[in-house]
């Protein structure tokens, strides 16, 4: 249970949610895009609380991929079956292929890592939970084997390759119904955290819709399941704003699907502020408007901004019928240098849980599976324990919050 500490900030922070509430804009759209927005309200209603299942099928061992390569055990069914009893109803699976892909022009992915996957997948589309699966490290420059590097000269090769990768995993899954969302990437940029370039940012938009017509033509009820794509490193000012990211066509999807009714997902983000969420410091201990230590809390990033980056979500995207998926969010355990911190850490995924459902947006929580000293994790692989149970109250809270003021 949450201790009361908690619950006294996850009130605090509910309220100062609320006072947001009220953001012009939202309870004026109009009929024609109430009526694109049902669909996207639905499917983001369906998937409730997310989870990452991190590093485990994206982790490896020089450039092959291996779910024990970064210190967790194998993935088991009991462990997917304690998240589901936690709450959660969709787990987030990342991917990694690297140098488990032959060479081409085939570019066949060995059959064990697929079965695998596929296994997996399994674990959590079994129990009836919705369930994501990426490409993920494949676009790192800093994983060994990894090759969808956008700012690459050999981009013809490079687009091939991905479009035979995602033809293999998607036959693998056309049987498979709307609960499975393929996700054509993870965080996908330069390396260089600065404004988006070209030609780095063409290429994603080519990623994109090579993904989206590469899965629509796979068969099966790849025609009209859900598709999840990220602008430049799942950033929310480089993907709403003016900055390139293009929506791809989703001309090849099932005839059926009325034409006012996307089947294409938005992929961001969101770590912010970093200093808080992320950096593996002792210094910014403290988040939200319950903080108690201006010393200890970042003087930026806090719920106002949250309630901004959403609302530029909601604004590009949701009215137009195209759901927003935060695919990553959550913050590091400092408790080791504040005791409180874990407190802050509820609040903060209250928040953009609920200011996620405001808008009309899923969230899927970050787990890499470590606990203590800057670990995201909320249970134990070993054990199957529950680490953080205050977090995961908040995050059941915030999504279970109605969103309010919500159009």
């Amino acid at each position: 249970m949450v201790s009361k500490v908690v619950k006294i900030r996850v009130i605090v922070i509910a309220v100062m949610l609320a006072l947001a509430a009220s953001v012009p804009g939202l309870t004026n759209q109009t009929s024609a895009n109430t009526v694109t927005q049902s669909s996207a309200s639905q499917i983001v209603a369906d998937m409730g609380a997310g989870w990452n299942l991190g590093n485990q099928l994206e982790a490896n061992i020089d450039g092959v991929p291996s779910e024990t390569a970064w210190g967790n055990p194998a993935v088991t069914q009991a462990l997917i079956d304690e998240v589901k009893a936690a709450g959660f109803g969709t787990i987030r699976i990342p991917v990694s292929y690297l140098n488990t892909i032959g060479p081409g022009p085939d570019y066949t992915i060995d059959s064990a890592w697929l079965n695998r996957i596929q296994q997996v997948v399994d674990y959590a589309y079994n129990r009836d939970m919705y369930v994501v699966i990426n490409i993920h490290g494949d676009g790192f420059k800093t994983i060994d084997g990894s090759w969808l590097i956008c700012d690459a000269s050999s981009q013809s090769e490079i687009k091939a390759k991905y479009q035979r990768v995602w033809e293999q995993v998607a036959s693998m899954f056309q049987d498979y119904g709307q609960r499975l969302i393929l996700e054509s990437m993870n965080e996908e940029f330069t390396g260089d955290y600065g404004e988006p370039t070209e030609p780095c940012y063409s290429n994603i938009n080519d990623y994109n819709q090579i993904f989206v017509d590469t899965v629509r033509r796979a068969g099966g009820n790849n025609s009209s399941r859900w598709l999840l794509v990220p602008g430049w490193n799942t950033n929310i000012d480089y993907t709403a704003g003016d900055y390139g990211f293009t929506i791809p066509t989703d001309e090849y999807r099932d005839p059926s699907i009325p034409s006012d009714e996307q089947r294409i997902m938005i992929s961001v983000h969101y770590y912010d502020p970093w200093e808080f969420a992320g950096e593996e410091s002792g210094t910014f201990t403290q988040w939200g408007a319950a903080a108690t230590d201006p010393s200890r809390t970042p003087t930026w990033g806090q719920e106002d901004f949250l309630d901004s980056q959403l609302k530029k979500m909601y604004d590009r995207f949701v009215v137009q019928g195209y759901p927003v998926v935060v695919g990553e969010y959550g913050s590091i355990d400092k408790s080791s240098f504040d005791s409180s911190n874990n407190g802050y850490r509820a609040d903060y995924a209250y928040a953009v849980a609920a200011t996620a459902t405001k808008y009309g947006a899923a969230t899927i929580y970050w787990d890499n599976g470590a606990n203590g000293q800057y670990g995201f994790g909320l249970f134990d692989r070993n054990s199957y324990a529950v680490t953080q149970q205050g977090i995961i109250d908040a995050i059941m809270s915030g999504v279970g919050s109605g969103g309010s003021g919500r159009a």
